[in-house]
């Protein structure tokens, strides 16, 4: 029987859950509240990346407003080093939320360091969320707006890659509930970005740009609310020991976890590469669709920001299909391993910006507007393949990962966003210069080059990463 943790007694994470708990969907208790606090801390989190390029484009980084912004000369001065060159608005602004959303990805493994060796992921995910709503806050104000975007880097890294990690603390290493888990898990992040635009969006577009940084910053309290509530069904956690007890030994490294550790790292810069068209979502892609779609439906205009309502829609009922399909495909054939899936849904991916090159040479000989149809086919593309990439990415690297070193290997997997991020950064900055039909096509061509990588390292990779005995052995010898 799993034991539970409560701020009282904070032992050591459960290595012995319970088969037998499915009270959620099938699945543990936990899952539900870690689920639906992920909900909340994603309607935030992307409430207000959803604003951040047009705010930047459309206000911030304009005459009159970008001189109010503190300590802003020094940081852009850091941003145009790292970019090597002078950056006009656009650019500055695709650059600057590059170098944020990288960053994002990086600091959950400062946050799993903590967790694991300090004070546990429960005060580690606290303290993430105080943060992040303190960071959306600030961003009501143009003078705080480094300031925020800082709290907001710290918070995420404390928060994202220790609630994954507690996903994958409640299941057993042959549970094959495991990347279920993940998918319902993201199927919640999903839901909270299809709500979230709708409303952060709508109040900073079409009301005031505060109100929709203000709006995230109550739904992440919400969220810190709703994992509170929960403590007593999730695994139990690290904490420093009571004065005359021993602090709980953590489990070693084991044979084969080197290896493993290593094929994790090396296949870092291939995810990168197929998550290059998806991140290009929240940068430049709203840029121009913003100046090219054809934004009305029914007579009605509607903003930008809805497209990103869309793409989740569409990314839930992909990752819906896609649990069916996978579970309709294990009870008549032997079902892939995951980086099998990941390969898949890699390639399909690619086809997504090939689909705006298209639509852009459209435009280019036609002159008019391009259609939502267009829109609407870049999502669907994506999110097949999205739906098989990043829940079963991460499910690959809870299961794979050596117990040791549970936490920090979540946070490595993050890096793969990190470094995608920082180099859409780049890519979005092309798209004041470069012919909109070679942008995208370039974007296809990157993430086609990830899949090709993948479907090369996947003869190796899935040999050494596959299930083994020490799966087992690494938890007993906690």
């Amino acid at each position: 029987m799993t034991t539970h943790a409560t701020a009282e007694n904070p032992t050591y994470p459960s290595q012995n859950p319970d088969p037998a708990d499915r009270a959620f969907l099938g699945h543990p208790k936990g899952l539900g509240y870690l689920a639906f606090a992920e909900g909340w801390e994603r309607f935030s989190y992307y409430g207000m990346q959803t604003l951040l390029v047009l705010y930047m484009t459309q206000q911030l980084f304009t005459p009159g407003h970008v001189e109010n912004i503190a300590g802003f000369p020094a940081f852009r001065s850091f941003i145009e080093w790292l970019y090597r060159g002078h950056l006009d608005p656009q650019p500055l602004a695709s650059a600057t939320f590059g170098l944020y959303a990288g960053l994002v990805y990086l600091t959950p493994l400062a946050g799993g360091l903590i967790a694991d060796r300090l004070i546990g992921r429960t005060r580690t995910i606290t303290i993430g969320a105080l943060l992040m709503a303190l960071g959306h806050f600030l961003m009501a104000f143009e003078v705080s707006f480094l300031l925020a975007l800082l709290c907001l880097l710290v918070g995420v890294g404390c928060f994202k890659g220790n609630i994954a990690t507690q996903v994958g603390e409640l299941y057993g290493p042959d549970d094959l509930r495991r990347a279920d888990a993940f998918q319902i898990f993201l199927l919640s992040v999903n839901i909270a970005v299809i709500i979230a635009p709708l409303v952060c969006g709508y109040l900073g577009q079409e009301v005031a740009w505060h109100w929709g940084f203000g709006a995230a910053g109550v739904g992440m309290l919400i969220g810190l609310g709703v994992y509170l509530s929960g403590l007593r069904w999730l695994p139990a956690q690290a904490g420093r020991a009571r004065k005359g007890e021993a602090r709980p030994a953590h489990p070693p490294l084991v044979k084969g976890d080197g290896l493993r550790i290593l094929v994790l790292v090396l296949l870092l810069p291939l995810l990168m590469l197929a998550a290059v068209g998806n991140q290009e979502i929240f940068n430049a892609y709203l840029v121009w669709g913003d100046a090219n779609f054809d934004l009305s439906f029914f007579g009605h205009h509607f903003p930008v920001s809805f497209l990103i309502s869309l793409d989740a829609f569409i990314s839930t009922g992909m990752i819906f299909l896609s649990l069916v399909f996978w579970r309709w495909y294990g009870t008549r054939w032997q079902e892939p391993d995951e980086i099998t899936k990941v390969t898949i849904g890699t390639l399909i991916s690619a086809l997504a910006p090939l689909a705006l090159a298209l639509a852009a040479w459209q435009q280019a000989a036609t002159g008019a507007k391009i259609g939502l149809g267009w829109a609407l086919a870049f999502h669907i593309l994506n999110d097949i393949g999205f739906a098989n990439v990043f829940p079963v990415g991460i499910a690959l690297y809870s299961r794979a990962s050596p117990r040791a070193v549970a936490g920090l290997m979540i946070g490595v997997y993050y890096v793969h966003l990190f470094a995608c991020n920082m180099l859409v950064g780049k890519l979005g900055g092309y798209l004041s210069s470069m012919e909109p039909g070679r942008f995208w096509l370039m974007h296809a061509a990157l993430v086609g080059a990830g899949g090709v990588g993948l479907l090369a390292a996947r003869s190796f990779a899935g040999r050494i990463l596959a299930p083994s005995k020490s799966d087992d052995a690494a938890p007993a010898a906690a």
